[in-house]
């Protein structure tokens, strides 16, 4: 039964693999860091995650995975999906529309932050790490498992499905 590739399984055991992820959160780090700094020179308070009022935790940890649920399963559905019945340029765009409306919907109740690597930053230049577990949690859980019910559920596999040959395999 075949399956959306993204990757090769073997591929994160290569050294190539471990740099770009390195790379990757740097960059990320580097980012948010210059963002924060420039904030932290003027008279505004650094930007931290932080639960809304009434808030608590399992519900911002609850919060989170419902945010990144929606977020990754609108990315499988209109760009990774082999199937997909909507034009390739359109992806992108409805991606976004659902950044604002997650961003509206649980702004004032979590921050939307929907990827750990938008809070960590700030959590690190403040070093205010209260209730920074929930954004961690929450989008790991959220986006595995709308992996998950995507991959098991809404992908239509084709029975005739040949791999692609390797590179050391000939026909």
């Amino acid at each position: 039964m075949a399956k959306l590739a993204l990757g090769n399984p073997t591929e994160i055991m290569q050294k190539d693999f471990f740099k770009a992820l390195i790379v990757e959160f740097i960059c990320t780090f580097l980012f948010v860091f210059t963002a924060v700094a420039s904030v932290m020179t003027t008279s505004y308070d650094i930007p931290v995650q932080t639960l809304g009022s009434g808030i608590d935790c399992m519900q911002g940890a609850l919060m989170e995975a419902t945010l990144t649920f929606s977020l990754l399963f609108t990315v499988y559905g209109t760009m990774l999906d082999p199937g997909r019945k909507i034009p390739v340029g359109l992806g992108p765009f409805l991606v976004g529309l659902v950044v604002g409306a997650n961003t509206l919907a649980g702004g004032t109740f979590t921050g939307a932050s929907m990827n750990p690597a938008r809070s960590f930053g700030p959590a690190f230049v403040s070093w205010d790490w209260t209730n920074h577990w929930v954004y961690w949690v929450g989008p790991l859980v959220g986006g595995g498992v709308s992996g998950y019910v995507y991959e098991n559920f809404f992908i239509d596999r084709p029975s005739d499905h040949v791999p692609l040959p390797r590179e050391e395999e000939s026909f």
